[in-house]
């Protein structure tokens, strides 16, 4: 599974589907499960070495990852799901992430910890081809394939820092799970869940964030993508997100 890219092939980091168990709703169907590459994770991506040292110098990060269709039992597959750290100790923002959906479907669970063991809101985000999403500061999130088609996409995120996965591997993954029935179902390991609010992206131009131009051109203007390493300046662009 390497993927061209530029000039380049790139060896994917590989999430295996056992790697899932412990975050997975249908947990009795890996007993009898064959382990196999559940998705493919293509990190720090550019097309030319000017691409490169502008991504660099803006602590940037551009990456794919490719999650083929597959049921966990009752469970459609996806991510393992993670947190991002704060910006800074002094600053209550955590750094957020921006995806572009580049073939396929995607639901993007995003979630706000209220604690250790509750949280606060649940979005289900319903995005397809060109669709821009940002997972905002303090929110986790969880990528999820509802289709038979294969997920292509895209991120980009600031560099300088690792996901935190720890607080979805305790509570057995994000706070719902997305069965293949269509159901959404309450995960009871967590103390406090409201409920799900089910939304759409909207595009934002004066952002550059439409549907018909690809998410890596904005490494043109990079100026648009301050908001993932500076969010405390950006505080307006998380408010009106998405829409019902």
């Amino acid at each position: 599974m390497k993927l061209k890219f530029g000039e380049r092939l790139i060896e994917p980091e590989i999430r295996r589907l056992y790697d899932l168990r412990d975050v997975a709703f249908d947990t009795p169907w890996f007993e009898t499960a064959a382990d196999r590459d559940a998705y493919f994770m293509y990190r720090d991506l550019s097309l030319t070495p000017t691409d490169a040292e502008a991504i660099r110098r803006h602590q940037l990060r551009y990456d794919i990852t490719i999650i083929p269709p597959l049921n966990m039992g009752l469970e459609f597959v996806k991510t393992y799901g993670h947190y991002h750290p704060r910006v800074n100790p002094k600053l209550r923002y955590t750094y957020p992430e921006m995806y572009e959906v580049l073939d396929g479907d995607a639901h993007y669970l995003l979630q706000r910890a209220q604690n250790e063991e509750s949280v606060d809101e649940v979005i289900l985000v319903k995005a397809t081809r060109g669709d821009k999403v940002i997972v905002p500061p303090n929110y986790g999130h969880v990528t999820i394939n509802p289709s038979e088609r294969t997920l292509k996409m895209a991120n980009w995120v600031c560099r300088s820092f690792d996901s935190v996965y720890d607080p979805y591997a305790k509570l057995r993954g994000g706070a719902y799970y997305e069965l293949i029935n269509g159901r959404l179902l309450h995960n009871q390991a967590y103390h406090q869940v409201p409920e799900i609010r089910v939304a759409y992206p909207v595009e934002l131009p004066d952002h550059g964030l439409v549907k018909r131009t690809p998410m890596f051109e904005l490494i043109e203007e990079p100026y648009l993508l301050e908001f993932l390493t500076a969010p405390e300046r950006h505080t307006g662009l998380f408010q009106e997100l998405y829409h019902r």
